[in-house]
């Protein structure tokens, strides 16, 4: 991960480089000249003066990707499918619905894209026919959140710290948010230890649980699955990822209300399903009181998560 790749001591730090450049090895020497933030205080400047700067090769990398691609004849759809996805929708649906087209002309744009590897299909873990695109390479996802919309003020010299000022909402909920969700699937599948998360994980989703009784659902970032010995799958455990919040004890009670949910209509959970909470800013003391006496409830921070347990 970002943390050792680019000798940062600083967790928190290392999950914002990380959410801006992934671990590409030529983006730590070539491409930022072994330019590394310093602090947390100096990770703005940083993106300022590399990311943002047209005269950092990182600038154009987002389009020089898709340029790179043979099979990408009309890049502007495939640009166009990217923005909507960094934007918020995942769905074949919301995607199409974001580019003014019908949900049956993008279909081979999506083949292609994940065929090359810059987007993966998931699918929910709750509905088998419904599935989630996301962006596999953290500066794909950066470009066309934060840099394509607002291309032209960054091609002007000396707007750069204007754009990244007004782009600090857009950062936390389509840049950060998603990454802290991944990177909590990945370390529910691989490293967990099975006593941690109910169990030896054969397989991590996310996905959305009705709620009929409020009209709503309930959006679960993290599904884990076991096997049973008699083959049968099971749900050892479920949780929620926060970036920016404090999660607290209402965080805790909505995953008991979706266990309670799970229970009363999916066989493959049990009561001793765990609830996982993550957090990259912490815990109220509250709710830390409330795990230790919990063995169904596992709070993990970033020192967790980088760390594993």
């Amino acid at each position: 991960m970002a943390r050792r790749f680019w000798e940062i001591a600083d967790p928190a730090l290392a999950l914002l480089v990380h959410a801006v450049v992934g671990g590409t090895p030529a983006y730590r020497r070539e491409f930022t000249l072994g330019d590394a933030p310093r602090n947390r205080e100096d990770f703005g400047p940083w993106v300022i003066r590399n990311v943002l700067n047209p005269g950092r090769p990182l600038f154009r990398e987002g389009r020089f990707l898709l340029a790179e691609e043979p099979e990408l004849r009309d890049t502007a759809l495939y640009h166009g499918v990217l923005s909507a996805i960094a934007a918020g929708n995942h769905t074949r649906g919301g995607i199409a619905n974001y580019l003014g087209r019908k949900s049956t002309d993008l279909g081979h744009a999506l083949v292609v894209l994940e065929d090359i590897g810059m987007i993966c299909r998931e699918p929910d873990a709750f509905h088998g026919k419904r599935s989630a695109y996301r962006i596999t390479e953290p500066i794909l996802n950066f470009y066309h959140a934060i840099m394509r919309p607002e291309w032209t003020d960054l091609e002007r010299p000396g707007l750069a710290a204007q754009v990244w000022g007004r782009s600090q909402a857009a950062f936390r909920s389509k840049v950060l948010g998603p990454q802290v969700e991944h990177l909590a699937r990945l370390w529910t599948r691989w490293h967990a230890a099975p006593e941690t998360v109910g169990g030896r994980v054969a397989r991590v989703a996310s996905g959305v649980l009705p709620d009929p009784a409020n009209r709503t659902g309930h959006e679960l970032d993290v599904v884990a699955f076991a096997r049973a010995d008699d083959g049968r799958e099971m749900i050892t455990s479920i949780g929620e990822a926060k970036s920016g919040d404090v999660v607290g004890r209402a965080h805790l009670e909505r995953l008991e209300r979706a266990r309670g949910l799970l229970l009363a209509r999916d066989e493959r959970a049990t009561p001793e399903t765990r609830l996982l909470l993550f957090s990259a800013a912490g815990f109220t003391p509250q709710l830390e009181e409330i795990a230790r006496g919990r063995a169904d409830v596992r709070l993990v921070g970033l020192d967790g998560l980088y760390e594993g347990s």
